[in-house]
């Protein structure tokens, strides 16, 4: 399991998709979106159904029809670089219409999400084109100023109880402020494919602490608790299989017939003449 690399970007688009769940209704979602008949894609396109919802989460705030959006894991970051060619995107999406001023420019956003706070870009956009950084809440920063609207989502710093899965998308959580709570709010989610998706990587990347909390908290305990009865359930099947396998040898070993071992199996597992049956065509060499 620690060898498999880590799929944090189907992760962040289930978690984005969790977060803005309540107004699921309004938005589609558009995964990996093709620009071009040619393998330039988009991480995110998120299309407002209705222009004039007002997504109550505020990472959609700042969203209007057409919502790009740049996801860089916590092991990466967005450079300069990748700014651009997310402005590239933004424009080719803009221009790539039948109509002229099909989709209205003014109508176009630019969401970037990372770990970390982009000193490096923000630094280089205020120096390149005066724009202005605007600290929205936790963790959410709008750049004013520009050609289009465009905001940094820093995941690290927001907030965990507004964002418990975006804001703990990474490494190096800890066990009472983060495993905890999400265990509690994953409870009754586990057969959600979204959900499932997050907390897959999530366990995978802090499982130390997973590890350590499944000894220690209650509610790791409980979240744990039907996977362990079915890992016990398996273990007991496999017990009495191992077990059937060896009376079956037994058998062969004094010369009992087929029908006489057929006997014991009924008689000492309770199984059914069909089942014996089947075990017996199984391990009867």
């Amino acid at each position: 399991m620690g060898k498999k690399a880590l799929q944090w970007h189907p992760a962040f688009q289930a978690a984005l998709q969790v977060e803005l769940a309540e107004d699921r209704p309004f938005l589609c979602f558009h995964e990996e979106y093709n620009l071009s008949r040619k393998p330039l894609q988009m991480d995110t396109l998120i299309i407002k159904l209705e222009p004039g919802h007002v997504v109550s989460k505020s990472i959609g705030r700042i969203f209007r029809t057409y919502n790009i959006v740049e996801y860089k894991s916590p092991e990466d970051y967005i450079s300069v670089n990748d700014f651009y060619k997310v402005l590239g995107y933004v424009c080719i999406y803009q221009a790539d219409t039948k109509k002229v001023l099909e989709i209205p420019p003014e109508e176009l956003t630019i969401t970037l999400v990372g770990d970390h706070y982009l000193r490096r870009l923000v630094r280089h956009l205020k120096r390149r084109y005066g724009v202005r950084i605007r600290n929205i809440t936790k963790g959410i920063y709008y750049i004013e100023d520009f050609i289009f609207p465009v905001q940094l989502l820093v995941t690290e710093q927001l907030s965990k109880e507004e964002y418990a899965w975006l804001g703990r998308l990474r490494k190096g959580l800890d066990l009472k402020l983060d495993i905890e709570p999400l265990a509690r709010e994953y409870k009754g989610k586990k057969n959600a494919p979204l959900y499932q998706a997050v907390m897959d990587v999530i366990v995978r990347a802090n499982q130390k602490q997973y590890e350590e909390g499944r000894r220690m908290c209650e509610a790791l305990k409980e979240l744990f608790a039907d996977e362990l009865a079915e890992r016990e359930e398996k273990g007991i099947e496999k017990g009495i299989e191992k077990g059937i396998q060896a009376l079956i040898e037994t058998c062969r070993e004094l010369h009992l017939s087929h029908g006489q071992c057929l006997d014991k199996l009924i008689e000492k597992f309770q199984l059914t003449e069909a089942d014996a049956g089947i075990y017996l065509n199984t391990y009867w060499k």
